[in-house]
């Protein structure tokens, strides 16, 4: 792939990407995405075979951003470390608010009934993957499942709230109960 048509490439997906973390991945259209990235709808076939195709990408790209930054944290941590930090960062307000560098599941999850099949299979995946980052051994796996679970669910609310004193809370009270 040429440089130009690369960076083409890239505008589209971050342009999803940000699409993604707002409204989920059903509900952006082609060209809310492309008017995005500022460019026209007729050039999106050149880079994409269809929206699922694109917005799987974007899925599964942003879960290895969120992978990555699990990897960041140091191997010296245990397991619960690991949680805590992780909690710190994905129950705040900088994290509930932004809409660029945040996790797309909660706007994901509830869609995956309508969604194709690879996004469960990524989904699956990527959450495997990630307990056992955030797990000190193969018998933590559980407990680092029902941290992610309370702090998808906790972040979902705290997102659908808006900012408040009551999202505030949420995020407070699901921080709180990582261990």
């Amino acid at each position: 792939m040429n440089d130009k048509k690369a960076q083409t490439r890239e505008r589209i997906l971050q342009a999803a990407s940000a699409a993604l973390i707002r409204r989920g991945p059903a509900e952006p259209s082609v060209g809310e995405v492309m008017g995005a990235a500022g460019l026209t709808v007729g050039g999106f076939y050149a880079h994409f075979e269809s929206k699922d195709a694109l917005m799987l990408e974007a899925f599964n790209r942003l879960l290895a951003q969120r992978r990555a930054s699990i990897d960041d944290m140091g191997a010296e941590l245990t397991g619960e470390e690991r949680r805590a930090l992780m909690a710190a960062f994905y129950l705040s307000r900088k994290h509930r608010d932004s809409t660029t560098q945040a996790c797309p599941i909660p706007a994901t999850v509830g869609e995956m009934g309508r969604l194709p099949d690879d996004f469960r299979q990524v989904l699956n995946e990527h959450l495997e993957l990630m307990a056992a980052q955030l797990a000190s051994s193969p018998e933590d796996t559980d407990k680092a499942l029902a941290d992610m679970a309370l702090m998808v669910g906790g972040l979902a609310l705290a997102r659908a709230l808006g900012p408040g004193e009551l999202s505030d809370r949420m995020l407070r009270a699901a921080k709180s109960a990582v261990r």
